[in-house]
């Protein structure tokens, strides 16, 4: 491996000179560099640090669940819930048959998401009805929402989220007014399944009114036909361990590797008017026989963590695809809609494609990796937002950033990086990172060709330029 492009063709001071003038420049360089990275906190250092290896070659890892959040205990009533503030995450657990309440103090006007992640441990026994549901009650125990999520046909441990809402968009008339609001996680529970108890992600967030009001019906015609699978060159992209570590993907074709009871988690920035469409291949296996059931699962969830599809493919050896359903644009409107897939795509923002391989597969066909090819299409021209009055928690989650949409594309973020909050950190720092750098660099180079002009033969400072 030779020179970094930016240190090789410098010219020559003299040997000894020059050796120790790079030394210097790269020693006040990598000082300057840990200095401002220690600055900017444990978040800007997090983020420059790609998703586990394990996931990158392909090997089943622990979910990654978020870092340094607080631990909170679920209820077993609503007079003993612990509150659960806006736009924060949290680490629980549920036993078996566990029905655990949170509480949420909400104003009268925002709407407030719930999003329980549940993670049954690998070699663990679950059914295709076992799952997770969450739903939110007032405080006279009137249902506002609910979501269960299942295993479903590949009947392999992996993670699963389900969300619950309280709206308070105009239309909606249950659940109104300010107070307190209590969560419902439940585990669901088939005869056979194993009796461990779940880790938990808990999410929470808070979408503010709107300046004026908007419509009150979901679009009521859209193009619901599937769309060609993009095609083109793969781009090598391995998978996240976890939601906050999610791969950023956009628009294209990409490449990873997944073995059997590994999951995989990618986030793709849709805006506001877009439409999503995502496609998984998993490539031929190189021996075995026979035939797995719902051996892969592809499911989406929204930028809150609210599931909205799921698909689901056998294999038996061959390559094999699952493909989700048609899904509509974007739109503030979509949650009055009546089928909940429409619902769920009632914002702007990250969104997360979801693989998972199921462990029964490695019986038939061996533990891998296997080649997973994710065909991405993000369709129609971004539109303008629905106009709020107020900003979300956490911040900037309805929205798509520029930083957001370089991560994405097949030219930047080629590694996962910690969360969306991450990204947006190490953007910062790595520009104001960047500059400082190139300004120890630049000094270097006059103080150079200042010695150049004052030296002799050995003095000799080559006219190659560094290159940024």
């Amino acid at each position: 491996m030779g020179e970094p492009r930016g240190l090789r063709a410098w010219g020559a001071i003299g040997p000894r000179t020059a050796v120790r003038a790079r030394v210097s420049a790269v020693a006040a360089a990598l000082g300057l560099l840990a200095a401002l990275t220690a600055a900017a906190g444990p978040s800007a250092a997090a983020a420059q640090v790609p998703a586990p290896y394990a996931v990158a070659a392909g090997t089943p890892g622990p979910y990654a669940f978020a870092d340094g959040v607080p631990s909170v205990a679920g209820a077993a009533t609503t007079a003993d819930a612990v509150r659960l503030a806006p736009g924060r995450t949290y680490r629980s657990s549920l036993p078996r048959n566990g029905r655990l309440y949170y509480r949420l103090d909400l104003d009268a006007a925002s709407a407030a998401y719930v999003s329980a992640t549940a993670v049954p441990g690998p070699g663990t026994t679950v059914s295709a009805t076992d799952g997770l549901r969450v739903s939110v009650h007032d405080a006279h125990g009137g249902s506002c929402s609910y979501q269960a999520t299942r295993f479903g046909t590949s009947r392999s441990p992996h993670p699963v989220a389900a969300w619950g809402a309280r709206e308070a968009a105009p239309g909606h008339a249950l659940c109104r007014g300010a107070g307190a609001y209590y969560v419902l996680v439940e585990r669901i529970t088939a005869t056979g399944s194993s009796p461990d108890t779940w880790p938990l992600e808990l999410t929470t967030a808070s979408e503010p009114p709107l300046e004026r009001s908007g419509a009150t019906a979901a679009p009521r015609s859209w193009d619901s036909a599937s769309p060609e699978p993009v095609t083109g060159k793969a781009v090598e992209r391995a998978g996240g361990a976890g939601f906050e570590r999610a791969t950023p993907v956009g628009q294209g074709v990409w490449r990873g590797r997944v073995r059997p009871g590994g999951t995989l988690f990618y986030r793709v920035p849709v805006d506001w008017a877009q439409r999503l469409d995502a496609t998984a291949d998993l490539a031929g296996a190189g021996g075995g026989s026979g035939y797995a059931d719902g051996a892969l699962t592809l499911s989406l969830y929204n930028p809150v963590r609210g599931s909205v599809e799921e698909a689901y493919a056998g294999y038996s050896g061959r390559r094999t695809a699952a493909a989700l359903a048609p899904l509509p644009p974007v739109a503030y409107a979509n949650r009055y809609g009546f089928a909940d897939q429409v619902k769920a795509m009632r914002f702007a923002g990250s969104y997360y494609l979801v693989v998972h391989l199921a462990a029964q597969t490695a019986d038939a066909f061996g533990d891998g990796p296997y080649e997973l090819t994710l065909r991405v299409r993000v369709s129609g021209a971004a539109g303008a937002g629905p106009g709020y009055a107020g900003r979300s928690e956490p911040g900037g989650l309805f929205e798509v950033a520029a930083g957001d949409r370089g991560a994405a594309s097949a030219a930047g973020g080629a590694g996962a990086v910690g969360g969306s909050t991450g990204l947006r950190v190490l953007a910062a720092g790595g520009i104001g990172t960047g500059t400082a750098l190139l300004a120890v660099l630049g000094v270097w180079t006059l103080t150079a060709r200042r010695r150049a002009g004052a030296g002799g033969p050995h003095s000799r400072v080559s006219a190659h330029r560094p290159t940024a």
